[in-house]
């Protein structure tokens, strides 16, 4: 008699799937709440420019055109200084919408390949999009706020609270730098490749 090996039972099959499901679920979760975007200190910053930011957000209260996304993803430091933005703006009935935040570099490539279909060219691509390696969005310390007449107001406020306008063609895009706040903001670049 050759001895045979049993086939696991139906009722061990689906107990070893819904298990692995589970744990599927609780991991994506977790990401998914932010668990995984809070920094530590003493991380490398690679781990942060891997965490994703959000994909879209609520629609922009004074323009509809425009989405107002959540910060997070950011680091610590640059959420509070978006939080004393707003609160300055809003004290002068201004309304800011982040139209665009963090990126992980995933996000950060798929927003780079885009303008390389839109424009037809790495080079011209390059004049409104950076690749992940150098984009602050995947470093967590840009926004680019909607619409242009609140980015305008951040242009001639938002430099005593460490937010500056960088490139010439992008009215929208603002870093967060605290040594801004003192030495104020550094000419503007062309565009994002300087050119």
């Amino acid at each position: 008699m050759v001895p045979t090996t049993s086939a696991p039972s139906r009722r061990t099959v689906i107990s070893v799937l819904v298990a692995l499901g589970l744990a599927a679920v609780a991991m994506a979760t977790l990401g998914a709440t932010g668990v995984t975007a809070k920094p530590v200190s003493g991380q490398a910053l690679a781990v942060l420019e891997e965490v994703p930011g959000p994909e879209t957000g609520p629609t922009c209260a004074v323009d509809k055109r425009y989405v107002d996304e959540q910060t997070y993803g950011m680091r610590p430091d640059v959420v509070d200084a978006w939080k004393a933005l707003l609160a300055k703006a809003k004290a002068q009935n201004i309304t800011l919408c982040v139209n665009d935040g963090k990126r992980s570099r995933a996000q950060q490539q798929r927003e780079f390949d885009k303008a390389v279909e839109r424009f037809g060219s790495v080079e011209q691509a390059k004049k409104w999009a950076l690749q992940p390696e150098t984009s602050m969005h995947v470093k967590g310390i840009a926004v680019d706020i909607q619409p242009l007449n609140s980015a305008i107001w951040v242009d001639k406020n938002g430099g005593a609270l460490g937010w500056c306008r960088r490139y010439d063609n992008e009215k929208w895009h603002f870093e967060y730098d605290p040594a801004y706040a003192t030495n104020g903001c550094p000419p503007l670049l062309p565009s994002a490749t300087g050119n």
